[in-house]
């Protein structure tokens, strides 16, 4: 897994033909790489708004009480899962149309290598200061993005230009799946389930 993880940022497109030329099932994908790379933007997340906190203003840091930090940090682990899963399931779907033939195993692990550079980018969250957390964000989005496009035409094996539509389809998809993800917080926080602050 490491090496994989190395190599899609160092040599993307090799280190492509390298993965779609393994066997790997969706557990062991979820075992060794998903559930840990996952929990980098949690525990970050929970430690900067518990530990550290953010400032608005000139005031004294805002900072989440620990029981909510751990409640929102849990739902947003099993989010980040369901999300790897959901896109997976879309690129299976949509491969169809591109007369691509990878099995439904084969895209959930092309959707988890697409989502790494996300994960550690979550390491921005131990320090929660709004321009810091914008700019990793980007960054990792950014280079999220550059994987999906040079990643889809290599590891489905079509050509480019196929390869440039189906990868702004799954990049329309995501940020689809993304809108509906903050559309499902804020109506949990209507809920009773937002966050609690420290006093």
């Amino acid at each position: 897994m490491i090496h994989h993880v190395w190599g899609l940022f160092t040599h993307p497109d090799q280190e492509w033909q390298e993965i779609r030329g393994e066997e790997e099932s969706v557990s062991h994908m979820y075992l060794t790489h998903v559930l840990l790379l996952a929990a980098i933007p949690v525990i970050s997340a929970y430690i900067g708004t518990t530990q550290v906190g953010w400032v608005l203003g000139k005031g004294d840091p805002v900072m989440l009480t620990q029981a909510s930090a751990l409640q929102m940090s849990i739902m947003s682990y099993l989010a980040m899962l369901a999300g790897v899963a959901v896109m997976g399931a879309f690129i299976h779907w949509m491969a169809r149309t591109y007369d691509a033939n990878p099995s439904i195993t084969e895209c959930i692990v092309f959707a988890a290598y697409c989502a790494t550079p996300l994960f550690i980018g979550g390491l921005a969250a131990l320090y929660p200061h709004l321009w810091f957390g914008a700019t990793v964000g980007t960054l990792a989005i950014c280079y999220t993005v550059y994987l999906l496009y040079v990643g889809i035409p290599t590891f489905m094996n079509i050509p480019k230009d196929e390869g440039f539509l189906f990868s702004s389809s799954v990049l329309a998809v995501g940020l689809v799946v993304l809108v509906a993800m903050m559309a499902s917080a804020v109506i949990l926080w209507g809920f009773g389930l937002g966050p609690v602050y420290t006093s």
